[in-house]
């Protein structure tokens, strides 16, 4: 029996006895209300709203440029469509680096303005001053280790993580760092697998992977990449349930057909 039904409510705690149980969470990303609604209704654990929305709702080549202002727009409409599912929205770049009272006044204002669940930030030992401020406002904190996306101009290159010694030892040492801080869950992006089960397996919050392996307490994709709406990203780690962008170019094909031919609207579409 899963620890869930569905009509619970998702919160931290649950999932933190989902991990206890053995039991796998489930997490997408959503960036809008009418999305939400659907991902939420279909039984999701978790949706993130993430700095991703750079990418695939904007168009931008990487997470740098989305605003504190524009996640919270996105996170607000989330939170409007959801019932069940924890929502967690990411700090975006820039807004909690370096200075653990900014750090704080951007979570603040994502939880009040958004109404989310928690918020989600990148790096470890680097950012711990960030983390336990905003802890310290009782404001949940998911981590991320791994491939940090806000740091893409440190790394060159979207390559897996952590697969010399020095990094994997580093890593396993933030995760440690983040669980006894007080956060509640961490995501950990594109590491080798055998290093993420050893994260899972060393502390006691859910560990959420994203080409992590299957030895992870979750897993987490983008939405718009399982659903085959972004059809120009294919790394190894991920699966396509869908193919959207095949069926919704051929609704708009069909549909500029029919205009153009005077098939639409008939006299049963009309007043």
């Amino acid at each position: 029996m899963s620890v869930q039904s569905s009509e619970k409510v998702v919160t931290t705690r649950v999932l933190q006895e989902m991990k206890r149980r053995g039991e796998k969470i489930s997490m997408l990303t959503a960036y809008d209300y009418s999305t939400a609604q659907i991902v939420d209704a279909a039984g999701i654990d978790v949706i993130l709203v993430g700095d991703s929305a750079a990418n695939v709702m904007a168009g931008f080549q990487t997470t740098l440029p989305i605003t504190l202002d524009q996640m919270i727009y996105h996170g607000a409409s989330v939170v409007r469509g959801v019932k069940r599912a924890l929502v967690i929205v990411d700090l975006p770049f820039g807004t909690y680096q370096g200075n653990s009272k900014e750090a704080l006044c951007s979570a603040i204002r994502i939880m009040k303005e958004t109404a989310a669940d928690a918020i989600k930030l990148e790096g470890g030992a680097e950012i711990l001053d960030s983390v336990k401020r905003i802890l310290s406002a009782g404001i949940p904190i998911m981590g991320h280790l791994g491939l940090t996306p806000q740091s893409i101009n440190k790394f060159g290159s979207y390559t897996v993580r952590a697969r010399e010694e020095a990094e994997a030892r580093k890593l396993l040492e933030d995760a440690h760092l983040l669980e006894e801080a007080g956060c509640f869950a961490v995501t950990l992006e594109k590491i080798p697998a055998t290093l993420a089960t050893q994260v899972a397996r060393e502390v006691a919050i859910p560990v959420i992977g994203i080409g992590a392996g299957s030895g992870v307490d979750g897993q987490v994709l983008v939405l718009h990449d399982m659903l085959g709406i972004n059809n120009e990203f294919s790394p190894r780690f991920l699966r396509r349930y869908a193919d959207l962008y095949g069926a919704i170019n051929g609704a708009v094909k069909q549909y500029i057909e029919d205009v153009k031919n005077r098939e639409f609207p008939n006299e049963k579409e009309q007043y």
